[in-house]
Order: C-alpha cells, then sequence, then structure tokens
C-alpha cells in the first residue's frame, strides 16, 4: 500500500485545502497553538461536520496539540495546565474522528534532573481518558528537552510504557527536527524503532539549517539542508502516514513527495 501524503491546513477550511492540494491527511489546531484554550475547529457545522466531510473526502484527520503544552516541566503552573490542556486537544480531536493527537515531548530546566520530567511524562498519560492516541513527537533544539537525543527518547518511552495508559502512546517522526536535533538520519528510523517499536506519523519537511543546528526552521523539499535522496529515504523506510509542514503551498511538496516515494 503506497504511503499517504498530506499537509497541516486550517482546520475551518480543512478539507477544501486538502482536497485543493491532493492531500490524503490533513493536521490540523483546534484554536490558536500559541493559546491555552481549545476553541473547536471553527468548521462550519462544527466538530461533526468535520469528522463527517472528512471521511466522505477519504481525508485522515490529525490534531497538532499546542506548542506552550509541557507535561515534563517540573513547574506546577505549567505542568498542571498542560495536562489539562493536553486532555481538552484529545477530547476535541475525538469529537473530529482524528487518528492522533500530535504533541511535543517537552523539556525540564538546567536545574532539573531529567529524571524528573520522564516521572512527570508517565503521570501524565496516566491521568489521561482517551482512546485517542498521543503522538510524541521528537524536538530539533534544547539541551534539556525530553525527546530529542535517541537517550531522552529511550528514557522517555520507557517512562511512557510503565504508564497504565501505555497503550494509547505512539510517535511521531519530524524529519527537520531529527537533522537539526542531530540524530543520524540515514539510521534515524532504524534508531527510533529499536526504542519505539513503532513510528505512527511523519513530519515531513526538509530544513533550512545545518544537521546538528538546533534550530527548528522547516522549509519546502529541496530547498533545504537535507540531501533530497537522504530525505525520501527516511520517509520511506517510516512508512507511516505524511504530514508536510511547511508554510504557503504545500501541493508541490506533496507532489514532490509522490513522484519519489513507491
Amino acid at each position: 500500500m503506497s504511503i499517504r501524503i498530506g499537509a497541516h491546513v486550517e482546520a475551518g477550511d480543512a478539507v477544501a485545502q486538502a482536497q485543493a492540494i491532493g492531500a490524503q491527511v490533513a493536521q490540523v489546531f483546534l484554536g490558536d497553538p500559541q493559546s491555552w484554550k481549545i476553541t473547536g475547529p471553527g468548521y462550519p457545522g462544527g466538530a461533526e461536520a468535520l469528522r463527517d466531510d472528512a471521511a466522505a473526502a477519504g481525508i485522515d484527520l490529525y490534531v497538532h496539540a499546542p506548542y506552550g503544552i509541557n507535561v515534563a516541566s517540573t513547574n506546577n503552573r505549567i505542568r498542571i495546565p498542560s495536562r489539562k490542556l493536553l486532555q481538552a486537544t484529545l477530547d476535541g480531536a475525538a469529537a473530529i474522528g482524528a487518528k492522533g493527537v500530535v504533541v511535543h515531548g517537552g523539556h525540564v530546566t538546567a536545574q532539573d534532573s531529567p529524571d524528573i520530567g520522564f516521572g512527570n511524562w508517565r503521570k501524565a498519560i496516566d491521568a489521561l481518558d482517551t482512546d485517542v492516541p498521543v503522538l510524541i513527537e521528537n524536538t530539533a533544539g534544547g539541551d534539556h528537552a525530553m525527546a530529542r537525543h535517541l537517550e531522552r527518547i529511550e528514557r522517555l518511552w520507557a517512562a511512557v510504557q510503565s504508564s497504565v495508559n501505555a497503550s494509547v502512546v505512539g510517535f511521531t517522526l519530524d524529519t527537520c527536527h531529527a537533522w537539526a536535533g542531530g540524530l543520524d538520519l540515514s539510521t534515524a528510523v532504524a534508531d527510533v524503532r529499536a526504542i519505539t517499536g513503532r513510528i505512527d506519523l511523519v513530519h515531513a519537511n526538509d530544513s533550512r539549517d545545518a544537521a546538528g543546528s538546533g534550530a527548528d526552521r522547516h522549509t519546502h523539499f529541496g530547498e533545504g539542508a537535507i540531501p533530497p535522496d537522504l530525505l525520501t529515504a527516511v520517509i520511506a523506510a517510516a512508512g507511516a502516514p505524511v504530514v508536510c509542514e511547511t508554510h504557503g503551498d504545500m501541493g508541490p511538496d506533496i507532489a514532490w513527495l509522490r513522484a519519489r516515494l513507491p
């Protein structure tokens, strides 16, 4: 079966936008990604209409959680609202029939033991009430990030797998983040699978910056620093649904990938 390819689109016009660029997959926010509130998709007819229209169009929906979520934090004023916002996002994702919610791995501070952050992740998963998969995404920068380096991803994965709700946790591999974060893209899929046993979604993006830069700066395929053949090989090896996250018209990115993937 060929890999399903799509892009991040505006929730309020998700189906039409996805169809216009030939996307089989559509990722959306359920509100302002910088906000601490879930306002819903803003789709005409509401969440149920988006669910039904996407299903009728054969488009698989995913939700990206707000950027502020950091369930690893040792700061109660960040960690507790993050848990609540993650649950609210999952509830909203269930309402539109989404196949998963992507959430960044988060971080602790220089003064914190990473073990506390991993433990906080387990507690956050323990507290969830959802059937929608939580797809933890690797991140590009930060010396104290939970999901940048393989060693940290391994410890994070062990923590969440010890949760009573381990069955709802999956993994999103972002190619730009992996490149910028210092992972070896030639072995990244095998390395991640050796830890998680799975890759549920790929965020397929070229990177404006050099390998190991720590800079989360996406760009269109063929315009960045990742060798095109390497980028294609990673996506093909992952074999998971693909979401392109570059700004502007992503139709050419989808066509670029389709021409190169088996």
